[in-house]
């Protein structure tokens, strides 16, 4: 069976059954999308249907399946479609858009039974309902969306539904897509006091609290040393500049509908960062530039302002203010495929530190919008191709995913339910370096044009972290734990033992907390798991006299008492692993 057509005819059974629930309903749209279908509705303001209506909605739905309804093709004129659908605004402003001359409808139910809906469509559908299995599907959820995604449009209710061939497949879905809940980065944020989102601060714009920085800083950290043992430089650019270094570099023409509007200062106007290039190319040309300095390699922690809708914004994953782990590489022809070989090989061991081990990865290629010409791009590309090639990688061609400068590498990590996120990038750019004129000295004496390298290895910091919470539901390895061990006194006359042993570990280099609250131990131990903290310490009479703590694992429970001398050698043994 092909799940498209299934999906699809389910989103017209959905509408159908809505129908005949609700008269007076005006329609939107109804597509199939990735694990199931969604419709659009306009309902009579005392008619919204609530999440708890949804079960309603289902059962509407199986009626109308176990009729065994044909879906039917039927090709109208205009004029014809608009006295179908004269009651149906959105629809008359579909027909309105549509060429040609005939229309594609498609018809479900008896007319002679009084059950029928007609839709606005191309197709393809199943030829009746009885291919569908009642309980392969479920109504999932109700939202809000923006008639045809613009915010000027009016707000409609979309009913969203989940669909697979088989009971199996829905069943492992739906179990899925609980564990997911549970793992959601933007409950845990909040639970584990890690980064909050403010509505008078803005959406999209979230604040990192102290933990959630100490574990933003352990990842920076980590990358700052990685970095230097490649040959890169850091440096510092600044959140605005004119608007012309962004005509210079494409962006104004080519990526204005992700930049904010310009910004008026003493009657010049300057831009919000979208990207960092242009003011590490900067850096590049504040000296000439010999064949011995190539490659020249920039890194940077950069913060990044991108237009984004509301409806698409999304805890940390999508946001409108990012810091990206950005860095750039200018080096001869001869040194490209060598670089970017390097890039990616580091690239992979870098995400595997951080315990993401299955990967997909694309070759993007030229999108429909760019700079340059052909032959530029056909170079960039066959560099690309035969890196990929060479490591005996298995890649896929994504058509068209390029940015307007160049095409890339990209790296899809799957995390531990699965789910595939976009994180590093690796671009080869001919453009930048021709609008800005980037040359070097050859072994000649004369200007070479070089070649420009763009790459992020985590994509943005923001949205790397929000993968990672929901990867380890929170429960982050010790080395990126915010805090890595927490000491917990049995009673007063045990806290100066409980401090000299948090002191002891804090000097050693270690995150150490002392919990001394006026607090059942009981409730100390309960805080300290809910909170996913890899170790907790506990100090009581006999650990006093002994010398010793009573050691708890995170996800083991007690696993023993420890001598006090041997705890840091413990704890730097875990780092090792």
């Amino acid at each position: 069976m092909d799940i498209n057509k299934l999906r699809h005819s389910l989103a017209h059974i959905l509408a159908h059954a809505i129908q005949e629930l609700y008269p007076e309903i005006k329609f939107g749209i109804g597509p199939a999308i990735e694990n199931g279908f969604y419709y659009d509705f306009e309902f009579p303001k005392s008619q919204n249907p609530k999440p708890e209506d949804l079960p309603k909605i289902e059962k509407k739905m199986k009626e109308i399946i176990r009729q065994n309804i044909a879906f039917k093709k039927k090709l109208i004129s205009k004029t014809d479609a608009k006295k179908i659908f004269k009651n149906q605004p959105y629809k008359l402003e579909l027909i309105e858009e549509l060429k040609g001359k005939k229309i594609s409808t498609y018809q479900s139910g008896k007319i002679n039974q009084g059950s029928q809906f007609i839709d606005l469509c191309q197709g393809p559908h199943l030829k009746s309902s009885k291919e569908i299995d009642l309980n392969s599907f479920k109504l999932t959820k109700i939202a809000g969306a923006y008639w045809k995604g613009l915010e000027k449009n009016k707000m409609l209710t979309r009913i969203y539904g989940v669909a697979f061939e088989t009971k199996k497949e829905l069943s492992d879905y739906l179990k899925t897509q609980q564990e997911a809940e549970k793992r959601d980065h933007r409950l845990l944020g909040q639970k584990l006091e890690l980064f909050l989102s403010d509505e008078e601060v803005g959406a999209g714009l979230p604040i990192w609290q102290p933990k959630g920085t100490i574990l933003r800083k352990n990842i920076q950290d980590y990358l700052y040393r990685e970095l230097i043992s490649q040959g890169y430089e850091w440096i510092i650019s600044p959140h605005i500049g004119k608007l012309n270094l962004w005509k210079t570099s494409g962006h104004w023409n080519l990526y204005r509908e992700n930049m904010y509007s310009p910004i008026k200062i003493e009657e010049e106007e300057y831009m919000i960062k979208p990207m960092n290039c242009p003011f590490h190319v900067k850096v590049l040309q504040s000296k000439v530039r010999s064949y011995k300095d190539m490659p020249v390699k920039y890194a940077e922690f950069g913060t990044v302002y991108r237009y984004e809708r509301s409806g698409t914004l999304h805890g940390l994953t999508r946001v409108r203010g990012f810091t990206q782990d950005d860095a750039h590489i200018w080096c001869t022809s001869e040194q490209t495929k060598q670089e970017v070989t390097k890039l990616l090989k580091n690239g992979l061991k870098i995400l595997k530190t951080f315990g993401f081990k299955d990967f997909e990865i694309y070759l993007s290629t030229r999108p429909e919008k760019y700079a340059g010409n052909l032959a530029g791009w056909q170079k960039a590309t066959n560099i690309l191709k035969q890196v990929l090639q060479e490591l005996k990688l298995k890649w896929q061609v994504d058509p068209g995913g390029g940015v307007f400068y160049g095409p890339k590498i990209d790296i899809k990590i799957k995390d531990s339910l699965g789910r595939l996120w976009q994180c590093t990038t690796i671009q080869v750019d001919f453009n930048l370096p021709e609008r800005f004129n980037i040359t070097y000295i050859d072994q000649k004496g004369k200007k070479q044009q070089s070649i420009m390298v763009h790459r992020a290895l985590l994509g943005s910091l923001e949205r790397f972290i929000g993968v990672l919470i929901e990867h380890y539901a929170g429960a982050f390895p010790f080395w990126l734990s915010p805090v890595q061990a927490r000491v917990i006194p049995v009673g007063k006359k045990h806290e100066k033992y409980a401090k000299k042993i948090g002191e002891e570990l804090a000097l050693a280099g270690f995150r150490i907390e002392v919990k001394t609250e006026n607090e059942t131990l009981s409730k100390k131990i309960r805080t300290g798991e809910v909170e996913k903290i890899p170790y907790l310490l506990i100090v009581g009479d006999k650990e006093l006299k002994a010398k010793t703590v009573s050691l708890r694992k995170r996800g083991k429970g007690d696993i023993g008492q420890i001598k006090q001398s041997q705890l840091c050698q413990k704890f730097l043994k875990e780092l090792k692993n």
